[in-house]
């Protein structure tokens, strides 16, 4: 069974840069990127925007090109909707957002959680930019040693454990 992707759409138009009220294109675009990205990655996708302004008095969901489309009822945010799906789906899905509080819903409930920006760049090509480890650069006379403190044994370049995991995970989005 394909991970479920839920996707806070206002939230992941706005990475390009800091703007309110996006036009009906600007949604049919971020649909049509995302059609191609589920076809593929074969994950069944889910895009919730708010409605609670202007929407309607229910919950208004539809299908465009093998998309889901939530817009969240009047009174009700965008945020609540996905918060809603990442506790129904648990770890079977991923939360794309870059918002803390739903970041903070869905990890609690074992969602992957993706940065809007880095799916962003996920959208755009099948391949994704190599992570390079940072390291410091030392005078001559820095004792590399701190004092009090054990060596640390391993590899300095590979990166930790929960960082390789994260890379592993996101590999398959």
């Amino acid at each position: 069974m394909p991970t479920q992707v839920i996707i806070d759409g206002y939230n992941l138009l706005g990475t390009g840069g800091i703007r309110r009220g996006y036009s009906e294109s600007d949604r049919e675009r971020l649909l049509h990127d995302l059609a191609s990205y589920r076809h593929r990655t074969e994950h069944a996708i889910t895009v919730v925007f708010d409605g609670w302004q202007q929407g309607r008095s229910t919950e208004q969901r539809e299908h465009r090109a093998g998309v889901q489309v939530i817009y969240s009822k009047r009174g009700e945010r965008a945020d609540q909707v996905i918060q809603r799906l990442a506790r129904e789906y648990g770890a079977d899905c991923a939360v794309v957002s870059s918002d803390h509080e739903i970041m903070n819903v869905a990890r609690a409930h074992g969602a992957f959680i993706i940065g809007a920006q880095e799916f962003t760049q996920k959208l755009r090509g099948p391949s994704a930019p190599s992570r390079t480890v940072p390291h410091k650069e030392l005078d001559p006379g820095d004792d590399v040693r701190s004092r009090g403190a054990r060596e640390k044994k391993g590899n300095p370049r590979k990166l930790p454990k929960s960082q390789r995991q994260r890379d592993r995970q996101f590999r398959r989005f």
